[in-house]
């Protein structure tokens, strides 16, 4: 316990220490447009908060950015558990999947932007991006199963639902787990910038372009604050989720 909070007082400490150093810099450079210092986005960030459109920016992104992660992670799962089962249909998928994680974001926006609206562009942009690493992952958590075990269930006539929840759920809970630290970051980051660049309304993407238009540095320096907020929530959800599906107080 008293490891604990020490580990807390030093984390904090290094945090004010960045934010002192933020200050200075800021102080030393003396131009808000080029970077804002840490007070002046404090206020920035203060009234935004007590604005009706704030809330239903940052509420339209994280909606549609989690609708989109979301997507990826129960599809990517299935699609995957599918593709180990059926080998064929694993080659068949792999090109595919590869593609996804290799192509640029900028070229799916703008494509996606040729065929429908930006509306929902961050859902489509989140999935895309983070679908890849839940897919590869699941499998490799689904080929560590270890197959005397896979054996012995078969010898007494195990269930195939008590063979998933005890043998496959294990072995895969761990992939996942490593996949969505990474995995959630980039459907953030990623969704974040279509949002950018199709500049739906109402969302933090439009926000933070309007920023830039105006040379508001405070302004997208709180919104980037707003967005790192929102991305450490969600994260906390979805392992809060894993937890529970593990039934242990870590999964890793």
């Amino acid at each position: 316990m008293k490891k604990e909070i020490t580990q807390k007082i030093r984390k904090t400490a290094i945090i004010f220490a960045w934010i002192l150093v933020w200050e200075i810099f800021a102080k030393w450079i003396g131009n808000d447009i080029l970077i804002a210092g840490p007070v002046d986005v404090a206020k920035a960030l203060v009234k935004n908060l007590f604005e009706i459109e704030f809330l239903r920016a940052a509420g339209n992104s994280f909606i549609r950015i989690s609708l989109g992660f979301l997507g990826a992670f129960l599809i990517g799962i299935f699609t995957a558990s599918a593709s180990w089962r059926f080998r064929i249909l694993g080659e068949i998928l792999e090109p595919v999947v590869s593609l996804m994680k290799t192509v640029p974001v900028a070229s799916i926006v703008i494509l996606l932007l040729m065929w429908t609206t930006s509306k929902n562009l961050s859902i489509a942009i989140s999935f895309m991006v983070t679908f890849p690493a839940i897919y590869f992952q699941t499998i490799e958590g689904l080929s560590s199963v270890d197959t005397k075990l896979l054996e012995m269930a078969q010898v007494y006539e195990i269930s195939p639902w008590k063979k998933i929840w005890y043998l496959y759920r294990p072995a895969v809970l761990p992939y996942l787990a490593g996949s969505c630290r990474a995995a959630v970051g980039m459907g953030w980051k990623s969704g974040i910038a279509a949002e950018v660049i199709g500049v739906p309304d109402h969302t933090i993407g439009e926000r933070l372009y309007m920023a830039k238009i105006y040379l508001e540095t405070a302004d997208l320096f709180a919104w980037t604050i707003v967005v790192l907020i929102l991305s450490m929530i969600f994260e906390k959800i979805i392992f809060w989720i894993l937890r529970r599906i593990s039934g242990k107080g870590k999964i890793v």
